[in-house]
């Protein structure tokens, strides 16, 4: 995967969760469930896509 692909992926997803924090009304809690869950999906995909992790 091209490194361009991987930083406008990351760009898009940055993006999504700012605007999911912003705009939509949730309990501080949950947020924070949210962006702790959205950052351990990425850092899981961005290991997988640098071959530090296993499929």
């Amino acid at each position: 995967m091209p490194l361009l692909n991987i930083l406008i992926l990351l760009v898009v997803v940055g993006v999504g969760l700012w605007l999911v924090n912003t705009y939509i009304p949730m309990d501080g809690k949950i947020k924070n469930i949210l962006n702790v869950v959205v950052v351990i999906i990425v850092v899981i995909w961005l290991l997988q896509v640098f071959g530090l992790l296993g499929s």
